[in-house]
């Protein structure tokens, strides 16, 4: 479906106007009007793109800000900002190659942090064997906080099993967590605590509930400063100074949004049942359904929802999201028609 205007809670196809839960404009800060009347404002003081790199001689003072604060929000010593979440994830991962070559990835992993060689963490439900052996050495494991078609932070009790022998550098995906999963919407990476990690990095596109362009990574001072020498952050444009401007004077906006999407997230949870044909958690606001036939039907009551072939899954991949705009009367309409569907 091609539409020719972004949607928000509702979408216009073919003239015809649809109840959205689709996307993944969690906040939505998209069609945000104060949002979008601070990123009018902010564009006028840096522009609408920064197209230089990071080490030029002339540096913005915005990057220093943005990075100082998301740094001390996710509970990391540094962040460093990119144009975008797959660049994000592409820097660390080949930088990391350049001194380990064990590499590791949990099912369903995003592509951007998957390396070429990377091996299955578990075969056949085990631990690869690899983990358990004695052998000295550094290892990196790649993993989402949230995995495509999962409502829950991944576990990371597999740390347990793992030899003591193996020094862990865990690389943790965060572009469907950040600004849903905490307190403050802080993600996962600051409550990631064990004994067999040496390092642990986050890296995450700010495209998602944020509703930024750019992507993010956050990690230690050093390994930080290594990737701002790193050839491929030098030679590339750097993220939008407007955007990132705009976070910093709308944390209001943000708290309100998670608020509401917090209210919209109880609301659903006392009128769906757990025993009922989705997944669906009380803190996270996408319900999954692995019946493909759910989006003819829903599309035939007039809402849409996401559905197409997801590159680590091989069935399509049907996905409700509920958004901090949505109202009770959608809400309910949903309700009712997935206990119906379920029926």
């Amino acid at each position: 479906m091609i539409v020719n205007k972004f949607p928000d809670r509702t979408i216009t196809i073919e003239d015809k106007e649809y109840l959205y839960f689709g996307g993944t404009a969690y906040l939505g800060l998209a069609t945000h009007n104060e949002f979008q009347k601070v990123l009018f404002q902010s564009i006028k003081k840096w522009g609408t793109f920064y197209g230089s790199s990071r080490s030029s001689n002339i540096k913005l003072s915005i990057y220093n800000q943005f990075e100082s604060l998301f740094a001390e929000q996710v509970g990391a010593e540094a962040s460093l900002t990119v144009s975008s979440g797959t660049l994000a994830g592409r820097l660390v991962i080949d930088f990391l190659s350049k001194s380990i070559s064990s590499f590791f990835h949990y099912p369903k992993t995003h592509p951007a942090i998957l390396a070429q060689h990377s091996m299955p963490l578990f075969i056949d439900g085990k631990l690869h064997p690899r983990l358990l052996d004695k052998k000295k050495e550094e290892i990196v494991i790649t993993v989402d906080a949230i995995l495509a078609l999962e409502v829950k932070p991944t576990s990371f009790n597999f740390l347990d099993k793992i030899s003591q022998y193996k020094k862990i550098t865990v690389v943790i995906d965060e572009s469907h967590s950040l600004g849903l999963i905490g307190k403050q919407g802080e993600g996962v990476f600051n409550r990631l605590q064990h004994k067999s990690i040496k390092r642990k990095i986050m890296i995450s596109s700010l495209g998602k509930a944020l509703g930024l362009s750019g992507g993010i990574i956050a990690g230690d001072y050093e390994f930080i400063n290594a990737l701002k020498e790193e050839a491929i952050f030098v030679s590339s444009s750097a993220a939008n100074p407007a955007y990132l401007e705009t976070y910093i004077n709308t944390q209001s906006i943000y708290k309100e949004q998670q608020q509401k999407l917090r209210y919209n997230l109880g609301y659903l949870t006392t009128h769906l049942e757990s025993n009922m044909g989705i997944k669906f958690h009380k803190d996270y606001p996408v319900i999954y359904c692995e019946d493909d036939a759910i989006y003819d039907e829903l599309f035939k009551e007039e809402i849409v929802i996401t559905n197409f072939k997801y590159p680590t899954y091989k069935k399509l991949m049907s996905r409700v999201v509920i958004t901090s705009n949505h109202t009770k009367k959608d809400l309910e309409k949903l309700i009712q028609l997935i206990k119906k569907y379920d029926k």
